[in-house]
């Protein structure tokens, strides 16, 4: 099982407005207890020893305050002084060894199964499909407002971007495991980095690019009606 993994809390939350010119919304609450606490528990549950929270200099003090509460696991905080896109801290700022880690989105509850997508990856790597990166899949009945996955058998050929005709019910569920050794094959001179453009096509040609689908709880929680939706129906995380 994978050690550390990172949370992305960089988004503007525009759809959560005017909540979120309060607070950040990894930091927004669901059943009283914030998304990203939630997702450190997750992680917990897994058996991850370490969380670094990726945040936007915006958000410093609101995240300051949360790291200080009690946690279950150790957590670290880096500050983005400037955007960097999904994936430029990754690259260019953070020291992340060798080992594969966990990235998730910071704006959706998971109650997926991190333990079976950690063993689907290794399975896969020991098949020798060199993979650069496995993204957990979900089934939602609304695909068409999501990143749409197109299969073949375990390797993504590529993503549809909110298609008006879905090819599948398999969306991105802003959960990934990336082995380092795959950022050789980005474009370093930029700053400015995003898995969906500059790593994830790269991987989909190479057949290095695999989905591994999840059954679970999963709530995105990007709009008013999609956060309410999750305080109702959330079950929480048992640590």
């Amino acid at each position: 099982m994978f050690r550390h993994a990172i949370i992305q809390a960089g988004g503007q939350g525009t759809r959560l407005l005017p909540v979120t010119l309060e607070i950040p919304k990894p930091l927004v609450p669901v059943q009283g207890i914030p998304i990203a606490t939630w997702l450190v528990r997750w992680f917990a549950a897994h058996g991850i020893e370490r969380v670094t929270v990726i945040y936007p200099t915006k958000w410093k003090a609101a995240f300051e305050a949360w790291v200080a509460q009690p946690h279950v696991i150790s957590i670290d905080l880096f500050e983005e002084t400037r955007a960097m896109g999904t994936m430029g801290a990754l690259v260019h700022e953070l020291a992340l060894g060798h080992e594969p880690f966990f990235v998730t989105n910071g704006d959706e509850l998971k109650g997926l199964d991190l333990t079976q997508l950690a063993k689907f990856h290794a399975a896969r790597q020991a098949e020798g499909l060199q993979l650069g990166a496995t993204i957990a899949l979900v089934r939602v009945p609304n695909p068409s407002e999501y990143g749409v996955a197109e299969i073949d058998g375990h390797h993504i050929a590529r993503f549809h971007e909110k298609p008006a005709i879905p090819p599948s019910t398999l969306i991105n569920a802003g959960l990934y495991v990336i082995e380092p050794s795959s950022f050789n094959c980005v474009d370093r001179a930029k700053r400015f980095l995003m898995f969906e453009h500059d790593l994830f096509p790269q991987l989909a040609v190479a057949g290095r690019l695999a989905g591994c689908q999840l059954d679970g709880q999963w709530y995105d929680c990007g709009t008013l009606e999609r956060w309410e939706r999750a305080i109702k129906e959330w079950r929480g995380i048992p640590i």
